[in-house]
């Protein structure tokens, strides 16, 4: 992650990531399989976001921030995550964002929403 996130900080200038080249001749291999959904639902909830209107993408990194920050807090399941993240992307977007006070307001209301669903599936 130190690429993306380095190239992500500096663009359009380049910073180092402190991350080696890759040299794709020393991996040997590489094989690909299709993902099964119920090991990874998360990919599926990510492709309705994209195919739902202009602001879901927003609600659910908002909501996937605060279930992994409940889940590494100890406070959530892991497979909480994604009933987290569902929940919120099924409450819908009420209005399409057309700036960035709208995407802020959006993104706050998601991490309440997720916040609700967290407490009410608290573990401690």
């Amino acid at each position: 992650m130190r690429v993306p996130i380095a190239y992500g900080l500096s663009w359009p200038e380049r910073i180092s990531s402190g991350a080696g080249r890759l040299d794709f001749s020393t991996l040997g291999s590489l094989t690909f399989e299709a993902p099964d959904p119920k090991r990874f639902p998360a990919l599926g909830l990510a492709w309705v976001a994209l195919n739902e209107p202009l602001g879901a993408t927003a609600k659910l990194n908002a909501a996937n921030e605060i279930a992994v920050q409940a889940f590494l807090d100890g406070h959530i399941r892991f497979d909480h995550i994604h009933a987290v993240n569902a929940e919120v992307l099924a409450a819908g977007v009420s209005e399409k964002p057309t700036s960035l006070d709208d995407l802020m307001a959006l993104d706050h209301l998601a991490r309440v929403q997720a916040e609700a669903v967290v407490k009410r599936l608290r573990l401690i």
